[in-house]
C-alpha cells in the first residue's frame, strides 16, 4: 500500500468516525498519522531523479504567489499589473509552468508568480499540483484568484488543498513551546486552562511520532491539530488575499457581499476595475515600508528609498545600507511619524515607520 492509499484510508476512517468524548483520542491518533504521511508526501524526490525545472529564483523586495483554479483570470492579472506577457485564453490550463512578473509600486519591486491552475486533488500530485504548492510555500503572500460568477465552493476546495500540505492561510503560529529531549520522559505544562486538548492526548500524539522525551508548554488553549502542526514543524503561515475577478458579470448586491468578506477584494481584470485598491492591499498585507536616507547637510534621497518590513529597527536599516555600518554606529537622527519631534536623536533599537527619513552618525 502506497502513501496515497494510506492517506485515503485514514481520511475515510476520520470521515466515518463520530466525534464524541469516547472517540477523541482515536481521532487524535488518526490526525497525527495523517500529518506524518502528508509530510512524507511533501519530501523532495531522490537526487537521482531529474525533472523539468519549475521554481523561479526569488528576487525583488517580496514574493507573491498567484493561485487559483484554471481559467479565473490569473494570467490576465499578471499581464495587467506587470510588464510580463502571460498567455491568456478562454480555455483551461493556458499556463503550464511558473511565469514570474514584477510589480513596480511605491519604489518596491514585488515579484508576482503566475502559477498553473490548481485542480482538486493537487496535494496528492494531480495536475502539477505538488510543484505549484511547493512554490506557493516560498511566497510571502498568497493571492487566491476566484471567479465571482461561480459558487464559493472553489475557495473551500483551494483552502483544503493548501491546508493538507501545511500552508495555513491568515493564521498565526500556535503559542506552544515544544522541545525534544534525549531523556527524562514527557514534561507537560500549561499557563491557561485547556478545554480542547489534554495531557493524555499530547502524550498519544507524541508516541505516534515515536517521541517519548520532550518538553511541552501550552501558552494558549490550542486544539490537537495545532499541536500536531507544532510537532511536525514544517507548516508555513502565510497571509492571503481572496481576489474575486469578473465582477462586471454579477449584480451590485453580490459585489457588495463579496467585498465585505474578510481579506476579500473585488476586481475586474478585463475592465481594469479596482486594481489600484488591490495594489494598496498587497502593500499592506506584505507589511512593507519605505525608509529614506539623508547625508549631513544634504536633502533626503527620495528617489532611492530602502524597502523594508514593518517593525524593523535602526540596526536593520544599518545592515540594509552596509553590513559594517552597525558596528560603527554612534546615533541616528530620524524625521517622521516614528518620532515625537523632528529630528529626534535615537539609538540602534528605535523602530522605524513608513516614509521616515534617517541620518546615521558613525563613531
Amino acid at each position: 500500500m502506497g502513501i496515497l492509499d494510506k492517506i485515503a484510508e485514514i481520511e475515510r476512517e476520520i470521515a466515518r468516525t463520530q466525534k464524541n468524548k469516547a472517540t477523541e483520542y482515536h481521532l487524535g491518533l488518526l490526525k497525527a498519522k495523517l500529518a506524518k504521511y502528508r509530510s512524507q508526501l511533501l519530501e523532495p524526490a531522490k537526487k537521482g531523479e531529474k525533472g523539468e525545472g519549475f521554481d523561479v529564483l526569488k528576487s525583488g523586495d517580496a514574493r507573491v504567489a498567484l493561485i487559483g483554479f484554471p481559467s479565473v483570470g490569473k494570467s490576465t492579472l499578471l499581464s495587467t499589473l506587470t510588464k510580463t506577457e502571460s498567455e491568456a485564453a478562454n480555455y483551461e490550463f493556458t499556463t503550464l509552468t511558473c511565469i514570474p512578473g514584477v510589480i513596480e509600486y511605491k519604489g518596491a519591486n514585488i515579484q508576482l508568480l503566475d502559477l498553473p491552475g490548481i485542480i482538486e486533488g493537487a496535494a496528492q500530485g494531480k495536475g502539477r499540483g505538488r510543484q505549484v504548492i511547493a512554490v506557493a510555500r516560498t511566497a510571502d503572500l498568497v493571492v487566491m484568484m476566484l471567479d465571482a460568477t461561480k459558487p464559493n465552493v472553489h475557495r473551500d476546495l483551494l483552502e483544503r488543498e493548501l491546508e493538507s500540505v501545511g500552508i495555513r492561510l491568515n493564521k498565526r503560529k500556535p503559542n506552544i513551546y515544544f522541545k525534544q529531549k534525549k531523556g527524562g520522559g514527557l514534561s507537560f505544562n500549561s499557563t491557561c486552562s485547556l478545554t480542547r486538548c489534554s495531557e493524555k492526548m499530547v502524550q498519544m500524539i507524541l508516541h505516534s511520532f515515536k517521541i517519548f522525551n520532550a518538553e511541552v508548554l501550552f501558552r494558549e488553549d490550542c486544539t490537537e491539530d495545532e499541536f500536531i502542526d507544532v510537532v511536525t514543524a514544517n507548516r508555513v503561515y502565510l497571509p492571503c488575499l481572496y481576489v474575486y475577478n469578473k465582477i462586471d458579470q454579477i449584480s451590485i448586491e453580490e459585489v457588495d457581499r463579496l467585498a465585505r468578506q474578510p481579506h476579500s477584494i473585488v476586481v475586474s481584470c478585463n475592465m481594469k476595475l479596482n486594481l489600484d485598491y488591490l495594489l494598496e492591499a498587497l502593500w499592506d498585507a506584505l507589511q512593507l515600508i519605505r525608509v529614506y536616507t539623508k547625508k549631513p547637510g544634504a536633502p533626503p534621497d527620495f528617489d532611492d528609498g530602502l524597502i523594508l518590513r514593518r517593525g524593523v529597527s535602526v540596526e536593520y536599516v544599518c545592515h540594509a545600507i552596509h553590513r559594517t555600518l552597525a558596528a560603527q554606529f554612534k546615533y541616528a537622527l530620524v524625521w517622521g511619524t516614528s518620532t515625537k519631534y523632528s529630528p529626534q536623536r535615537v539609538g540602534i533599537g528605535h523602530i522605524m515607520a513608513d516614509e521616515d527619513v534617517i541620518q546615521i552618525v558613525k563613531k
